[in-house]
């Protein structure tokens, strides 16, 4: 099983070059595979230094986490010969840039203190299910409709609320979700991808390690070290409560506050699915709010 956690740039840059080489199959690269059994999945370490135009001793000091100042070209060489897409030809430069500055002592977390006017803005986008999440998916502010679209999430208490903790431990949501396989693949890309970057931050590897612990789909995801998620701009909930709704759905980086996003869901007015959208918003059992706050506190939202 993965750790949650890396003891530095450099193994954090190995570990993703290790599970692109053990995913990529010899004909995908134009290799020809003789007769007899392969003890190694995907490529060889010698084939892939081959492809690259290395040697097999250097690149087995970058996958070990020994080489941590490989040059732009080779970098550029081992992501043609693992036919990387251009999201994770980036990851792979942002790896090795840290892995080349790597310090032990991780940055702050981000601010988790939503502004008042983004709640404000939470309000006005009602009847839509909206939220703002930290970069872990903590669910930081929400309006009603926003908490109750994720079917039994408000039984958690709001320090917990955390969507990829919803997805895969909370039992409703592989029923509310008829493609969770998909989804659940797209957020441990996500949680990967930030990982990488940033493998001592507290509020991603607290996560992490949680879900390593309790989750088998989750640790078996995370072990594939996949950091490009597809991302559908419309999903279907079936949701226990108003039934089968489809809505488009949009998520936005906020100025001025690294880390936090904005997802907010639509329906087109006078459709079946605009309906259900209403009729969520008008029973959600939860008003709006944010993590922390205290009952008295609650902003003032419509009945």
């Amino acid at each position: 099983m993965a750790s949650a956690q890396s003891s530095g740039g450099g193994t954090e840059l190995g570990q993703f070059l290790r599970a692109r080489r053990t995913q990529t199959r010899p004909d995908q690269v134009g290799l020809t595979v003789g007769p007899g059994l392969r003890r190694t999945p995907g490529l060889r370490r010698e084939e892939l230094a081959t492809l690259a135009g290395m040697s097999i001793d250097y690149y087995v000091r970058m996958e070990r986490g020994k080489e941590t100042r490989p040059s732009p070209a080779v970098l550029d060489a081992l992501a043609r010969a693992l036919h990387l897409d251009d999201a994770e030809h980036q990851h792979l430069r942002e790896l090795a840039a840290r892995a080349a500055r790597y310090a032990p002592e991780p940055p702050p977390p981000p601010s988790r203190t939503v502004r008042p006017h983004l709640k404000l803005i939470l309000e006005a986008l009602r009847p839509s299910p909206a939220y703002i999440i930290s970069r872990s998916m903590d669910l930081l502010a929400w309006n009603p409709g926003g908490l109750a679209l994720y079917a039994g999430l408000a039984d958690w208490p709001a320090t917990q609320r955390n969507l990829a903790r919803y997805f895969f431990l909370h039992p409703t949501a592989r029923t509310l979700f008829p493609d969770w396989d998909e989804l659940v693949r797209g957020c441990v890309a996500r949680l990967r991808s930030l990982a990488g970057t940033a493998p001592d931050a507290p509020d991603l590897t607290h996560l992490v390690g949680e879900l390593l612990l309790k989750s088998p789909d989750f640790a078996k995801l995370w072990e594939r070290y996949d950091v490009v998620g597809r991302k559908r701009i419309q999903k279907t909930f079936h949701h226990p409560q108003v039934g089968v709704l489809t809505l488009s759905g949009q998520s936005m980086n906020l100025e001025g506050t690294p880390g936090q996003r904005l997802g907010v869901y639509t329906a087109e007015p006078g459709t079946p699915d605009h309906d259900a959208m209403l009729l969520l918003d008008a029973i959600a059992l939860e008003p709006a709010g944010h993590r922390d706050m205290k009952p008295e506190q609650q902003p003032h939202t419509r009945p």
